[in-house]
C-alpha cells in the first residue's frame, strides 16, 4: 500500500473532528502511519472552542507513542515543561499512611515462585519490610530520584520504567507541529452540520461554519464529551458506570511550585474523593476528584484549594463528568477517541494511554473504504474489554480503602462487577493474579495496591514450606539493601532533569 499509489478501495479521506491532545495525537501518528499512502488527512478545530487539557500526568507507553514518531525524551521533555514520573504516591486511602505504585517490578522472583508469596511468608513472622522496599522503581520515586533504566538490567531488582508529567496543550502543540509538517491540513472552523448517507447511515461530509463541505471516507471523533460525530450524528448510546465510580466533577487549579519537584504524582484522599499533585518544571497541576452525591461543589473547591502548596495563579476550573464508555468505540464509518469514547476518571493517567491504544488498534486494523464487519466487531471488542479492565483497577482503589465517612462506605458496599470480583477471590485464595485480554495494568500493578491496602492473600505457595526462614529473612534483606544503595546512586530529580536539559544531541532513549 506505501507505493505511492492508492490501492482499490483503499481510504482515501481521513476527517478528525476536534483537536487537542487526542486529535493530535491521532493526527501525528495516522499522517506518519500513511505517509506515502496517498491519503489525505484533514483536522478541523475551532479555535473559538476551549479543550479540556488538565491531564498533565501520563503512565511509560507515552514515551513508546512519541518514540515510534522518531522523537526522544529530551527533545518532548524541554517543549513540554515535563518532568519525569516513577509512580503514584497514594497518601491516606489507608489513614495515616502512604505507599507507591510503581511503575516497575517488587523484588526477585525464585525457583518459579512469585516474590510476594516469600515477602507474604517472611512478613507473617515480622521478618519483611513494608513492599515498596524491595522496589526500585517505588523507592526513586518516594525518595524523589529520578534515572534512565539500564538497557540490560542484570536482574528483577534493576527493571523500572517512567513516564512524564507535561503541560498538555504543550504536548498537543508538539504533536500538531509535527502532524503539520508531514502534510495533515488543518482547518480552523465550527462545524455546523453531519451530513449522513440516507441508505447507509454513513458519515458523508461535515459542513463549516463558513459553508464549507468537508468530505471523508473515514472520520475520527475527538470532539471530547460531546461526541459530536459518534454521539450526536450517529446516536451511538452511552454505557454510564456511576454506579461503580462515583466521582463525577472535578476542579482544577496551576500553582507555583513548592519546593524540588517530587518524581511521582501524588493523590491524597480527601472526603469525597482524592486530590492530586503534579509537578511541571515552573509550575504545579492540582485538582479534586470528588462525588456530587456526597460533596456539594462549594465544599469541594474549598477542600481543594486548603491544600494547595503553593499560591494558586488561577480560579480552579471546574469539570463534570459521567464515568462509563460509549456502546461502542468504531460505528458506521466514524472511529471515537479520548472523551468521545469515554471517559473514567483520572486516577490512574489512563486517559492519555486510551488515546494511544485506541490509535494503534486503529493502525492494527485500518479499514478499505468496505468497512469490513469483522474489522469494526475486533476494533470494538477489543476497547471495550480493555476499558473494563481498567475500570476495574480503579474500582480496586476505592473498593479496599479503609477511609471513614459517607463516601468510602458507598465505595466499599457497592457489588463489584463480575470481572473484579474474580480477580479478588483469586488472590484471597491463592495469592493468585487473573489476567484478562486487553489489561493495561500488569500484575506488580495490582500487587503494589493489594500491597498498599495490606489486602494480602488467605495462603501462600505451598513450595515455600520448605524454606528457611532465616535464609528468607537474609536473602530479603539483602535484595532491601541492594534496592536502596541503587536509589543513593541515582541522582536527584532535578539533577536529572538537568541532564535532560543539556542532551542537546545524545538523547534519553526509552530501554525498552
Amino acid at each position: 500500500m506505501k507505493d505511492g499509489g492508492m490501492a482499490s478501495g483503499a481510504i482515501e479521506r481521513v476527517v478528525i473532528v476536534g483537536g487537542g491532545t487526542a486529535g493530535w495525537m491521532a493526527a501525528a501518528a495516522l499522517g506518519a502511519y500513511l505517509a506515502g499512502t496517498g491519503t489525505r488527512i484533514t483536522l478541523i478545530e475551532s479555535s473559538e472552542i476551549g479543550t479540556i487539557g488538565v491531564g498533565e500526568a501520563t503512565i511509560p507507553t507515552i514515551r513508546r507513542f512519541y518514540a515510534s514518531l522518531g522523537m526522544t525524551d529530551a527533545e518532548v521533555m524541554r517543549a513540554c515543561e515535563a518532568t519525569a514520573k516513577l509512580g503514584i504516591r497514594f497518601v491516606d486511602w489507608k489513614p495515616g499512611a502512604s505507599f507507591v505504585h510503581p511503575f516497575g517490578r517488587f523484588g526477585q522472583d525464585l525457583r518459579g515462585v512469585d516474590f510476594h508469596h516469600y515477602w507474604l511468608k517472611a512478613r507473617a513472622a515480622g521478618q519483611a519490610a513494608p513492599l515498596e522496599e524491595y522496589s526500585l522503581g517505588a523507592m526513586l520515586a518516594r525518595e524523589g530520584h529520578a534515572s534512565v533504566p539500564m538497557p540490560n538490567p542484570p536482574s528483577q531488582l534493576s527493571v523500572f520504567d517512567w513516564a512524564l508529567h507535561f503541560d498538555a496543550s504543550l504536548f498537543a502543540a508538539h504533536m500538531r507541529g509535527f502532524a503539520e509538517r508531514i502534510g495533515v491540513q488543518r482547518i480552523d472552523a465550527r462545524i455546523t452540520d453531519v451530513a449522513l448517507n440516507g441508505e447507509s447511515g454513513f458519515i458523508e461530509g461535515v459542513t463549516l461554519d463558513s459553508g464549507e463541505r468537508i468530505e471523508g471516507d473515514l472520520f475520527i471523533d475527538c470532539s471530547g464529551f460531546r461526541g459530536l460525530l459518534i454521539g450526536e450524528a450517529l446516536g451511538v448510546g452511552y454505557q454510564d458506570w456511576s454506579h461503580w465510580l462515583l466521582c463525577d466533577g472535578a476542579f482544577a487549579v496551576q500553582s507555583e511550585r513548592v519546593g524540588e519537584p517530587p518524581s511521582c504524582t501524588t493523590v491524597t484522599a480527601r472526603s469525597a474523593g482524592w486530590q492530586w499533585r503534579i509537578p511541571l518544571r515552573t509550575r504545579e497541576g492540582n485538582g479534586i476528584v470528588f462525588s456530587s452525591n456526597f460533596q456539594s461543589d462549594d465544599d469541594a473547591r474549598a477542600e481543594l484549594l486548603a491544600n494547595v502548596a503553593g499560591k494558586t495563579t488561577m480560579e480552579p476550573r471546574k469539570l463534570r463528568f459521567t464515568p462509563g464508555r460509549r456502546a461502542v468505540a468504531w460505528a458506521k464509518n466514524c472511529v471515537s477517541l479520548g472523551l468521545a469514547s469515554g471517559f473514567l476518571e483520572p486516577l490512574e493517567s489512563t486517559s492519555i494511554a486510551l488515546i494511544e491504544t485506541g490509535i494503534e488498534r486503529l493502525k492494527q486494523l485500518f479499514p478499505d473504504k468496505s468497512f469490513d464487519p469483522a474489522v469494526v466487531a475486533e476494533y470494538n471488542t477489543q476497547s471495550a474489554e480493555e476499558m473494563e479492565r481498567v475500570r476495574d483497577f480503579i474500582i480496586l482503589h476505592y473498593h479496599l480503602s479503609t477511609r471513614e465517612g459517607p463516601f468510602w462506605q458507598a465505595c466499599r458496599d457497592m457489588r463489584l462487577p463480575d470481572s473484579l470480583n474474580a480477580k479478588l477471590d483469586l488472590w484471597r485464595a491463592r495469592g493468585a493474579f487473573l489476567r484478562y485480554r486487553w489489561e493495561m495494568f500488569s500484575p506488580a500493578s495490582w500487587l503494589a495496591i493489594y500491597g498498599g491496602f495490606e489486602h494480602l492473600p488467605d495462603r501462600i505457595d505451598p513450595a515455600l514450606a520448605a524454606v528457611d526462614p532465616a535464609e528468607l529473612a537474609q536473602g530479603l534483606e539483602q535484595m532491601r539493601a541492594a534496592v536502596a544503595r541503587a536509589v543513593q546512586d541515582t541522582p536527584t530529580h532535578s539533577e536529572f532533569l538537568a541532564t535532560v536539559d543539556g542532551a542537546a544531541a545524545e538523547p534519553v532513549r526509552t530501554s525498552a
